[in-house]
């Protein structure tokens, strides 16, 4: 287990990394990202992806992590500090009391990422998600439900924002994702690969619950609002959610996680 480091001082260039941390998500971390909370950091301490780069902890809650500390290298420093500096430190007050820092995974090409799922795999495809919640909620069913990767267009936000790995419970970190090549036909790419492309949409031709799962089958999501563009949704095979009058869409973290809990409950049946 590495020593305790106990930081006085919000402005000490050890922990710079942590500070102001809500502005700098905004403009990226050089390859880095933040982690927060306890769930999440087992994930990044147990992840084969991404690596920790140090930890800062109030010190209320560092004899209650010594288990999970006990494994860490000694090559990651660990700082702990009062809950006035913590939140100095962040900008904001900072409840959890328990921040990581740490070095994103190269970021595999979509094609690769794609050639290496299973026989029978699930993948699901996003595009134009902007908002932080949504992603990390996307994340999180992609993850509950055994989705083997998720493949992101040129216009989704970060999987790895703070904010959206904190939404996601640390799925974001756990299942593997790629960016699309904007000189790439998403439905091209995914027929290369053998997948079938399920789009969603409120005017979708056929319901969800008529949906039979292909043995290989990507979920095809748009942003809120616009949707799916329609040049994908001429080309592939559109489901739509059935619903009460008055209402024609949901949330869109919600109605993947209703799409891919009706996939993978038909995991057991024959392909």
């Amino acid at each position: 287990m590495p020593s305790i480091v106990t930081v006085e001082d919000p402005a000490d260039p050890r922990i710079a990394a942590y500070r102001d941390i809500r502005e700098r998500d905004l403009v990226g971390r050089d390859g880095c990202f933040i982690a927060e909370g306890k769930v999440v950091l087992q994930l990044l301490l147990g992840s084969a992806r991404h690596r920790p780069l140090s930890l800062l902890l109030a010190a209320k809650r560092v004899a209650g992590l010594a288990p999970l500390l006990a494994g860490l290298s000694d090559a990651v420093p660990v700082y702990c500090a009062s809950q006035a500096v913590l939140d100095g430190v962040a900008g904001f007050a900072l409840h959890r009391g328990i921040l990581a820092l740490g070095q994103r995974a190269p970021l595999p090409v979509a094609d690769q990422l794609l050639g290496q799922v299973g026989r029978r795999a699930l993948v699901v495809m996003l595009f134009g998600i902007a908002n932080h919640d949504n992603m990390g909620g996307l994340f999180r069913n992609a993850a509950a439900f055994g989705a083997d990767a998720v493949i992101l267009d040129t216009d989704c936000c970060d999987p790895l924002y703070r904010k959206a790995i904190r939404v996601s419970v640390g799925a974001s970190l756990v299942v593997p994702f790629a960016r699309l090549d904007p000189a790439v036909d998403a439905l091209d790419l995914l027929a290369a690969h053998r997948f079938s492309p399920i789009a969603l949409s409120p005017s979708g031709a056929s319901a969800l619950r008529d949906l039979r799962r292909p043995e290989r089958v990507a979920v095809l999501l748009g942003a809120e609002g616009p949707g799916l563009p329609a040049s994908l949704l001429a080309r592939a095979q559109s489901v739509r959610i059935p619903m009460a009058a008055g209402f024609d869409s949901l949330n869109v973290a919600t109605a993947s996680g209703i799409v891919l809990h009706h996939l993978a409950s038909q995991l057991d049946e024959p392909a």
